[in-house]
């Protein structure tokens, strides 16, 4: 795995922590469908949730990319899985690891607007956040048409106003354009938020050793 689609990969990850969304009824568990770019590729996501867990997953290439967190966002794995190449590793970040991602991601101020539009379903109004690091804005479009808890969201998006349906992710320096297509109420599948057996563990510099960079 290329080591940016890596960066992206975690970035969406700690953006997408332990979703538990309501809308009229409690979406208790169930599957959160993403939309985004990859080293110029569209690439198709999806984020298992339930209240205690969450696990977002994609294709890259011949890989399926895995990356499961806990809902404070205190562990973090990523599973990759290739069978071609007969890999199946999970590298398993340590809580410094987990706090050095957390430190690299902007600080956030919010500006409500007054623009409207429907993404994906829901009824959106745009935000305009300031990054205060370095004074750069991005639109974030939120929707009220759900509601989540604070762990729910990534921590610079918590004061948003609502859940964010299209925004950035940000990871190690990098950014990535991400839409929300559907949340869909489902019982996961039994080891949905596991590490499964035949899978070796190994740390996150080994993968990233793997996917060409440090």
């Amino acid at each position: 795995m290329n080591i940016k689609i890596f960066n992206v990969a975690l970035g969406l990850a700690l953006t997408a922590t332990a979703i538990s969304a309501n809308a009229q009824k409690a979406y208790k568990e169930g599957v959160i469908t993403i939309s985004t770019a990859m080293q110029g590729q569209q690439v198709e996501a999806k984020s298992y949730f339930r209240a205690d867990s969450a696990a977002m997953q994609f294709t890259t290439g011949p890989a399926t990319i895995k990356i499961l967190t806990d809902a404070d966002g205190k562990s973090l794995a990523v599973l990759v899985d290739v069978p071609v190449a007969s890999i199946k590793k999970a590298a398993i970040a340590t809580p410094d690891e987990v706090d050095q991602a957390l430190a690299t991601l902007p600080t956030l101020t919010f500006a409500p607007g007054t623009e409207t539009k429907v993404i994906s379903g829901f009824n959106c109004k745009k935000v305009v956040a300031t990054d205060t690091k370095t004074n750069k804005t991005y639109d974030v479009w939120v929707t009220n048409d759900v509601t989540l808890p604070t762990t729910g969201i990534a921590k610079y998006y918590r004061n948003v106003g609502g859940f964010p349906v299209q925004y950035t992710s940000f990871s190690q320096g990098q950014s990535t354009e991400v839409t929300v297509k559907s949340i869909t109420e489902q019982k996961n599948p039994a080891g949905t938020f596991g590490i499964p057996a035949d899978f070796e563990k190994i740390t996150l510099d080994d993968l990233k050793a793997m996917s060409g960079g440090r």
